[in-house]
């Protein structure tokens, strides 16, 4: 399997959102915590490098997390 193919879409926009408010992989574990979601930095960092799979469920954590609707965590280019 190629190992430069992403295994997510939101990944990207995850670290987009995520350094355009100053936090750290680190403060955005904790934040996912404690709206009781129980990730690691390091599960940041797979998801935001693409090396990791994001469930559906998972990306309405990370909405939830960021205060942002679900669309906002795809690619623009995905919006129509």
């Amino acid at each position: 399997m190629n190992q430069s193919v992403s295994k997510n879409i939101v990944g990207r926009e995850v670290a987009r959102i995520r350094t355009e408010r100053g936090l750290s992989q680190a403060a955005l574990a904790a934040m996912a915590q404690r709206a009781e979601w129980d990730i690691s930095r390091e599960t940041v960092a797979k998801i935001e490098s693409g090396f990791r799979c994001v469930s559906d469920i998972e990306v309405t954590f990370l909405a939830k997390v960021f205060k942002v609707p679900v669309s906002d965590l795809f690619p623009a280019e995905l919006h129509n």
